[in-house]
């Protein structure tokens, strides 16, 4: 027998004849001999339209309240699957975030797991019950209910599978598993059977939405093994697990990201402490800050230029930093550009293999585009480029690497 945790997101359960779908395929895993957790996520579009409700009331809404409300709509997703469940023969029972003791930090809606208490839920699917619970949600120390963050019910579907030790964590989307790269842009892109936590992080902070960051975090930290696949069919989807036993490609995926902006700082002084003056500004107002790059200053002299990226949502809060710094270190002109996007290849592989990066290069000045910033890790490469050569480069990339065929084992030769 085996502890199965599924997960189900809104679009999963985004009508009742979805949710019926989902109550189907839980009693049939149990069926076959498994003790059966089900995560649910709020249907399809309830948790905007309870948001939109809040900032028709105040355009800064109080966010305690904002968790109180946008946590009913797992509420009623578990309370309706129970009851399908029901409907359909099976046993089942909804339970809450309070009744799961999901301990978390103080910051409403985005709030951090402390603890699972998970005997609640072990004794549920014990006694023949399916545990089906509200994810997205949980208790701080002083009772109030908090909200883990929009995507939060992959975190409390991965961090539960840790709690009760189960033996597979299966997140059901609305697609087939993780694909080498966006199959809406790229027509050869192919469905990846297994993939390590590593890259499967990698992919998701790179712009892939298949898994969200932090439930992937937790998979690798407690060696939850994840199931991605599609609640429309039952074919088998993507495996992320460790890395032994697992084939290290060069290159297992393309991810792109248009969620930055790029700032450039010209004539900055080229002395000590002033780079560190401009980014210790950013840190204290907590901005991400992603690639950095610092060259002679394109007058000469003792000036330099720094470049950066920050995510597009903070660049208002970053231009008053920034113009502010700028003053203070005695700078020169300022520069934004919207119009990018970050383009990037992902692979175990690249630890053991030379030349990787350079064939990137070539690929992507084959096609006419220009890298404006470069930014690696031991698994990762990522090019900044104007945001309207986006499919074009995913193309090249994916398809130079050999990923339209099968994961490369080596970098292409010229």
């Amino acid at each position: 027998m085996a502890l199965v945790v599924q997960k189900y997101g809104g679009t999963s359960v985004g009508t009742l004849a979805r949710v019926e779908n989902v109550a189907r395929r839980a009693l049939r895993t149990q069926a076959e001999g498994n003790q059966v957790v089900i995560i649910v996520s709020a249907m399809a579009g309830v948790t905007d339209k309870l948001l939109g409700l809040a900032y028709e009331v105040s355009e800064k809404p109080d966010t305690r309240e904002l968790d109180v409300l946008a946590s009913t709509g797992e509420q009623q997703s578990a309370a309706i699957m129970a009851m399908t469940i029901h409907k359909l023969g099976g046993k089942a029972k909804s339970l809450l975030g309070h009744q799961v003791k999901i301990n978390t930090d103080g910051a409403f809606t985005k709030a951090r797991i402390h603890t699972i208490e998970g005997s609640k839920v072990r004794s549920t699917v014990k006694d023949g019950h399916i545990a089906v619970v509200a994810g997205f949600q949980g208790l701080n120390a002083e009772g109030d209910i908090t909200t883990l963050g929009r995507g939060g019910s992959d975190t409390t579907a991965v961090a539960i599978a840790a709690a009760i030790e189960a033996d597979v964590c299966e997140i059901y989307t609305d697609v087939e598993g993780v694909f080498t790269t966006d199959p809406n842009i790229c027509a050869s892109a192919r469905k990846i059977d297994r993939i390590s936590f590593e890259e499967m992080l990698e992919l998701a902070s790179l712009g892939a939405k298949v898994l969200q960051i932090r439930s992937v975090e937790l998979a690798m930290k407690y060696g939850v093994p994840l199931h991605v696949r599609s609640s429309f069919s039952d074919g088998m989807g993507t495996m992320v697990v460790g890395e032994e036993g697992l084939e290290k490609v060069v290159v297992q995926g393309v991810a792109y990201d248009k969620k930055e902006a790029k700032v450039q700082l010209i004539n900055v002084p080229d002395r000590p402490g002033v780079v560190a003056k401009i980014f210790g500004e950013l840190a204290d107002r907590n901005v991400s800050v992603d690639m950095i790059i610092q060259s002679p200053s394109r007058e000469g002299g003792t000036t330099t230029d720094v470049t950066f990226t920050v995510p597009k949502t903070d660049l208002t809060q970053v231009r008053d930093i920034i113009e502010q710094t700028a003053r203070d270190v005695g700078g020169g002109a300022i520069e934004y550009d919207n119009d990018v996007v970050k383009v990037s290849i992902v692979g175990l592989g690249m630890r053991s293999h030379a030349g990787v990066a350079a064939e990137m290069f070539q690929l992507l000045s084959s096609e006419g585009v220009n890298i404006q910033a470069i930014s690696t890790s031991e698994i990762k490469i990522s090019c900044l480029i104007a945001s309207k050569y986006t499919e074009l480069a995913v193309r090249t990339l994916h398809d130079g690497f050999g990923l339209d065929k099968g994961a490369s084992i080596v970098p292409p030769a010229h």
